[in-house]
């Protein structure tokens, strides 16, 4: 924890993100992934925090976020997060000074292979690994830097006022009417075997390349003069099969991702 901190000297920031895929998303990214973890994995994990499976892991970052504390209020709120302009990959040069996604995922992975560090440590960077996958599969949580990943984007959604980060956050997942594990059956039982050796990639770049090609095709169209946004059935139709893949390469990721970091040492 004590170079976490440390960050939040050098300046704050707070996030204008919303909380990636809502509490459902996240937990089905988390419990997915547990269908797919080495047996070395399992152990680790299980040493670390015990009978807490890795979909109520995925939501502690979320938790916290009303945490009063310094850490979580300013350090830690762009760590959900990455910028990238349309027509430009991942850079550094968009993160705020204490990192976002992309930099705190590094930071928290090499915790977890640090011999020397605490095991309060490697709790929370296996938490936050956990669900730093899921939010990088998130399209708008690989944000164009202009609308604050879509929460700027009102609109109203099946005939309620909402915005579309909060659409692709939870709306067209809670539309469903499915508990998370109910999601997580149906998800894994439609992973096809060369869907599942196609999904093997743990290079962050790659999701969120996939993450920002896939924003530029979500934005609805805006309707001629002042008349608001609504977006509902066409709109979940065509896009639900896209909440669907990216939910489902993300549990399979993060399992893939976990695996290599506790494989052992060959």
């Amino acid at each position: 924890m004590r170079r976490f901190i440390v960050m939040a000297l050098l300046g704050t920031c707070v996030s204008g993100q919303a909380l990636a895929w809502g509490q459902t998303g996240h937990r089905v990214t988390g419990a997915i992934a547990e269908h797919y973890l080495s047996s070395e994995a399992k152990s680790a994990i299980e040493k670390l925090i015990g009978n807490e499976s890795l979909a109520q892991a995925s939501t502690y970052p979320d938790e916290q976020r009303s945490n009063p504390s310094t850490f979580w209020r300013k350090t830690a709120s762009p760590w959900h997060y990455v910028t990238v302009p349309k027509g430009e990959e991942y850079g550094h040069q968009h993160a705020p000074k204490q990192g976002d996604a992309m930099t705190a995922l590094k930071q928290f992975s090499e915790t977890l292979r640090d011999p020397k560090a605490s095991k309060e440590d490697k709790q929370l960077a296996l938490r936050f690994v956990v669900h730093i996958v899921g939010d990088l599969h998130q399209p708008l949580h690989a944000g164009n830097g202009t609308d604050r990943g879509g929460n700027d984007v009102k609109l109203e959604f099946f005939w309620e006022d909402s915005n579309l980060h909060r659409v692709w956050d939870s709306g067209m997942i809670d539309k469903q009417q499915l508990s998370y594990t109910e999601w997580t059956n149906w998800l894994t039982k439609a992973i096809s075997k060369e869907e599942f050796n196609a999904w093997q990639e743990t290079n962050p770049n790659v999701w969120i390349k996939e993450s920002t090609e896939l924003r530029d095709q979500i934005y609805p169209k805006k309707p001629s003069g002042d008349d608001e946004i609504k977006i509902n059935w066409q709109y979940a139709y065509d896009h639900t099969p896209q909440v669907k893949l990216r939910l489902s390469q993300a549990g399979v990721r993060l399992a893939a991702y976990l695996n290599d970091l506790f494989a052992a040492p060959k």
